[in-house]
């Protein structure tokens, strides 16, 4: 008999998954391979009250992953919405917030920017101004305190699975803990499950917000690779070059010192703000030093 469930917490070689009725199953893979990912699709084989194997990988709709040159870190799969928890305090880069946005891109999902702790007026407007680029190229950003009130963001969850993707300190656990009453206590029992003290911290885990809307809640970061990414696929995940791709003087123009370059030419003309070429212009760097395929 085998069973169709997702993958709603990890660690290891453990999975916590829930079937279609409702029970949870502390779940191995049956082979040496691991590559599973909270929010995958899987078919199961019990081998107990509580206990099977995974057997199958359903196809994914979407996977959102970070890589460098060395190894690839899955963080959701078959999620149509990323959302990236920024803050007032402490301060944040925005370069990790552009690469979570290429990601995102990249497999095709909705982006859009959570602005938390915007009770902290001092701080407020340094914050608006580093989203401002963002903001320009036609993200969604949300600003709140999810200390005080969760309200402006729940509608953005609605009829989806989303993943919150965010550096440490930026109140995505606090944000949690606002949207899904008792999410703290249910992480502590897959922990236990899962033998894991340590999971809040380091692996993603799923809570269901209703029938049809879903929040995966992911480690805290400080990078954000993109290794993976060619680099006619960057130049794609910056949705602000698009109108000028493939008109520049010559066909395989980096956007740097080449001249008739039509997306250097929107930078300079203000169309696409600077620091986000600046950002793409990192990236590239960092792209071109990862090896064929990976």
């Amino acid at each position: 008999m085998s069973i169709e469930g997702t993958v709603i917490a990890a660690h290891g070689r453990h999975y916590e998954v829930v079937s279609a009725d409702g029970r949870h199953w502390q779940a191995m893979p049956r082979g040496k391979r691991s590559d599973y990912a909270c929010g995958d699709r899987v078919t199961l084989e019990p081998a107990g009250t509580d206990q099977a194997r995974i057997v199958d990988h359903l196809a994914r709709d979407s996977l959102l992953y970070r890589s460098d040159l060395w190894k690839q870190k899955l963080i959701a799969a078959n999620v149509e919405q990323v959302v990236i928890v920024t803050a007032t305090e402490p301060a944040f880069s925005d370069e990790l917030v552009s690469r979570a946005i290429a990601a995102a891109e990249h497999e095709g999902m909705r982006a859009i920017i959570v602005l938390n702790k915007n009770d902290l007026a001092t701080a407020l407007p340094a914050a608006r101004e580093r989203l401002a680029a963002f903001r320009a190229a036609g993200y969604p950003i949300v600003e709140m305190s999810a200390r005080l009130d969760a309200a402006p963001l729940r509608p953005w969850l609605e009829h989806r699975l989303s993943v919150l993707v965010g550096q440490s300190g930026m109140g995505k656990s606090t944000l949690i803990n606002a949207l899904v009453p008792g999410a703290a206590a249910a992480t502590r029992e897959i922990s236990t499950a899962l033998d894991s003290g340590k999971h809040t911290t380091t692996h993603a885990t799923l809570y269901r917000l209703d029938d049809e809307s879903a929040l995966i809640d992911s480690p805290g970061l400080q990078e954000f690779g993109l290794a993976h990414l060619a680099f006619g696929e960057l130049e794609w995940a910056f949705r602000e070059f698009r109108p000028t791709l493939g008109q520049c003087r010559f066909h395989d123009c980096h956007h740097e010192a080449e001249p008739g370059c039509a997306v250097k030419a929107l930078v300079e003309s203000g169309a696409v703000d600077r620091r986000r070429y600046e950002h793409f212009r990192a990236i590239t760097r960092t792209i071109k030093k990862a090896p064929e395929g990976q």
